[in-house]
């Protein structure tokens, strides 16, 4: 059975599964076009392009007919976790009759994290939903029937940015209105914060924020204005001390309700934008209220479209479960004939260019289809070294981005218990990890912590193979990692786009597959260019 389906709004997405296989996700925001963008023609077309056939099934993640969520919906629309949140139809699609499957945005986050865990069909397992509007723990049992446990906070994500908001002096007073982007800063502000207990004035700050329902249509910035801190700046040491208490109290306030109420000791699925802090899915992994915890690469809303495929799946086959590899996006577009102005050709060597990273070059690296979900995992990647913190500010720079934000690590897997006490893979980068080496000053953020990828031959060999000879030239088989794509913008899956970068944020070259393309200036060892060995065959 094939299954095409669809998710509107912002993270617009496309995701196709047959029999039991995800055959691509392709997200709207990738190929450069604006981040969390909807669906385009070009997404819609590309989809078709790789289809073999007509869909046995449509499905339709549920979403509304505007911004926020209490708006008006489409489909299944946003809120609903159980068999009544689903809807479907016999309806023509070009030709065939099909049947058009919706079900609401809450199941396709639940679903999503059951169908690509590894946890068998029929194995209870706990799974906690929270991202901008819902704050929510589930049981699924052995039936796959989703059973409602509680509500800890509604709008935990849209509260977790808010406080960004009102820091933020260049934040504008625009009721209902909020930025995707603020709450991964967030994130990497609050690792500056001293931990102390927090004041009168932050304790009310905070309580203010948690407590508050309607938050987004029913707070504005200015609202705020009493606070000490509304405008204070988020680069101030005032606020970045105040990040971190709120993020912990956000937390405490999931962990009393999990330690209350989840006591079976099920594995725990995580969902939602709020998966991707890593400081909090490493809280949960060492919490010993669970098993095991999975969160997918795709947590946040950019998965909604697998999720509901996978729902539509299990409705109409029973089963809830396929197969699924992080590097199900887009081949990548090679629209560029010959070799790209201002650069030289030549053919992949793996010593060759760790050497030349090593030497404190900064290089581009594609490799194959691009990741699902919205961080780089080695296919669409800028990759550097690890040892100063230098490198650091040249790749924000690079990144156009602020001086706060810290730099991922890739690392073999074999050698993350060494480097970063990391016991369990982490091939998704979303766990933090403590930094064991002093060596590693690029990757290592102000609190001592790293947002580690650890790589194995299996999920990536190129970029293992890279590793590894990364580590044969230094030691290390540890690399700074940090996504190939424009400021604001989804992943670059094109030459022309690729080279244009490398030109104007100076890369000194890029990979594309199995070759390598120094820019023009730079010297790369004692390898020749193919133009120049063609040369010379010619006047051979």
């Amino acid at each position: 059975m094939l299954i095409l389906s669809f998710k509107g709004g912002h993270d617009g997405t496309l995701a196709a599964i047959d029999n039991g296989k995800l055959l691509f996700s392709l997200e709207a925001e990738k190929d450069s076009f604006p981040r969390y963008d909807r669906i385009t023609p070009e997404l819609v077309t590309l989809a078709a392009q790789r289809l073999d056939r007509i869909p046995d099934a449509i499905a339709i993640s549920g979403w509304v007919k505007g911004f926020h969520s209490v708006e008006r919906q489409t489909e299944a629309g946003y809120y609903g976790w159980d068999k009544s949140g689903v809807r479907h139809r016999s309806q023509n699609f070009m030709g065939k009759e099909v049947t058009v499957f919706s079900s609401t945005h809450e199941r396709s986050h639940i679903l999503g994290a059951y169908g690509m865990s590894p946890y068998s069909q029929g194995e209870p397992v706990y799974c906690l939903v929270w991202e901008g509007n819902i704050g929510d723990f589930y049981e699924i049992d052995a039936d796959v029937v989703v059973h409602h446990i509680g509500r800890v906070l509604t709008d935990p994500g849209n509260k977790y940015s808010s406080l960004f908001m009102i820091g933020d002096p260049g934040f504008p007073p625009i009721k209902g209105h909020f930025r995707y982007e603020d709450a991964g800063k967030l994130m990497a502000l609050a690792a500056y914060s001293d931990r102390a207990p927090a004041s009168a004035d932050e304790k009310k700050l905070i309580d203010t924020i948690l407590g508050a329902d309607g938050l987004l249509l029913g707070r504005p910035k200015d609202s705020y204005d009493w606070s000490p801190f509304y405008n204070v700046g988020v680069a101030s040491t005032a606020f970045k001390n105040l990040a971190g208490k709120f993020s912990d109290e956000l937390f405490e306030r999931f962990h009393t309700f999990a330690r209350q109420h989840l006591t079976k000791g099920y594995p725990l699925l995580i969902s939602g934008g709020c998966g991707l802090n890593c400081d909090w899915n490493t809280s949960w992994e060492e919490s010993g209220l669970f098993e095991s915890v999975f969160v997918p690469p795709c947590p946040n809303d950019s998965g909604s479209a697998i999720g509901t495929a996978i729902d539509a799946q299990h409705f109409l086959t029973g089963d809830a479960k396929i197969e699924w590899s992080v590097y199900a996006g887009d081949e990548f577009q090679e629209d560029v004939a010959g070799v790209p102005d201002g650069f030289s050709e030549y053919p992949l060597d793996l010593g060759a260019l760790a050497q030349f990273i090593e030497s404190g070059n900064v290089v581009a690296w594609v490799q194959g289809r691009y990741e699902i979900g919205p961080r780089a995992l080695g296919h669409r990647s800028i990759l550097a070294a690890p040892f100063s913190v230098e490198t650091t500010t040249r790749l924000n720079r690079i990144k156009n981005r602020e001086d706060y934000r810290p730099i991922a690590p890739l690392c073999l897997e074999e050698d993350a218990a060494a480097l970063f006490g990391r016991e369990r893979p982490s091939p998704y980068m979303l766990h933090f990890s403590r930094v064991r080496d002093e060596s590693l000053k690029a990757i290592t953020h102000v609190d001592g912590s790293a947002r580690v990828q650890t790589v194995s031959r299996g999920s990536t060999p190129e970029l293992y193979d890279l590793l590894k000879a990364f580590k044969q030239q230094t030691g290390y088989g540890v690399l700074c990692n940090t996504s190939l794509n424009f400021n604001g913008r989804g992943f670059i899956n094109r030459t022309s786009d690729l080279a244009e970068y490398c030109r104007d944020r100076e890369l000194d070259g890029f990979v594309v597959n199995d070759r390598f393309y120094l820019a023009q200036g730079r010297a790369f060892g004692t390898l020749r260019s193919t133009a120049l060995d063609a040369t010379a065959a010619v006047a051979a």
